[in-house]
């Protein structure tokens, strides 16, 4: 099967919660007169009509400011969250790398982890008995497998994490920020690992703020802004672009609020 994806008119928003906690009586209150604090939920648009097709042999960059919509595209994509208008359409199995070390549980031993993140990702345990001494091989912690991870650094984490979502040759490969946990020597065999599944791989996606890196390891770059597709092109063109027109809008932030975690809004 050729690997595609085609994103047709897809939107989503997000809804934020301002007041998480409202005290009882202003609960109480606000359920007997009907009235809400109207600034208690704000939504706003995280992605907006996006329409974009990535056919087999796509090396895709997606560049823009923090905060465009970029990894949240990847996990539209995904399924992680699924547009609220328009659709998403994949031909191909994903492999996503974001997020490494999701799902993992800190009770476990780093041997347990590997299956337990193995089927996060979709992967039966006849296939991950197979892969598990390559993935314990690969990160160098065969010494350590045995113990809860509780108990690993966050360079160990980074490493196992890696070792097992990129073991597997994917069919779509979806990437948010290329590895750049550990040191020096796992970090160039990382970096090795990635080159060859961008080169097996049918199609990728890559989200990174290292415009060096979209250059030299993409053929065609989207850029993201305030949720929406403002440029799609060759590497260059676009990165010139991204540069010297989107970035320059960047302005000094003032004073923020507090962060809010902003929540999915349900269908």
């Amino acid at each position: 099967m050729t690997q595609n994806i085609h994103i047709q008119n897809a939107s989503l928003k997000f809804r934020i919660y301002r007041n998480r906690a409202p005290a009882l009586k202003e609960a109480v209150i606000g359920m007997l007169t009907g009235k809400r604090d109207k600034d208690a939920v704000t939504e706003f648009d995280a992605l907006k009509k996006i329409n974009l097709t990535i056919r087999a042999g796509d090396r895709l960059g997606v560049i823009g400011l923090n905060g465009a919509g970029k990894s949240t595209m990847l996990k539209m994509i995904v399924g992680i969250y699924p547009p609220h208008q328009g659709r998403v359409v994949v031909q191909g199995k994903i492999t996503p790398l974001i997020e490494l070390g999701t799902g993992f549980d800190f009770e476990l031993s780093g041997r347990e982890n590997i299956y337990l993140n193995g089927a996060l990702l979709g992967r039966s345990y006849q296939q991950m008995r197979q892969l598990e001494s390559k993935i314990i091989e690969f990160s160098e912690l065969a010494e350590f497998i045995d113990m809860p991870i509780k108990y690993y650094s966050s360079g160990m984490h980074g490493r196992l994490a890696f070792s097992i979502g990129t073991i597997v040759e994917p069919e779509i490969l979806l990437v948010d920020e290329i590895f750049a946990t550990g040191d020096a020597h796992f970090v160039e065999k990382a970096s090795d690992r990635m080159r060859h599944l961008f080169n097996t791989s049918g199609i990728t996606l890559l989200v990174s703020h290292n415009l060096n890196q979209i250059v030299d390891l993409c053929n065609r770059v989207i850029v993201l802004h305030k949720g929406e597709i403002v440029g799609d092109g060759p590497p260059d063109v676009m990165v010139n672009y991204y540069v010297n027109d989107v970035a320059q809008l960047l302005k000094p932030a003032a004073a923020l609020p507090p962060p809010v975690e902003p929540q999915l809004i349900l269908k």
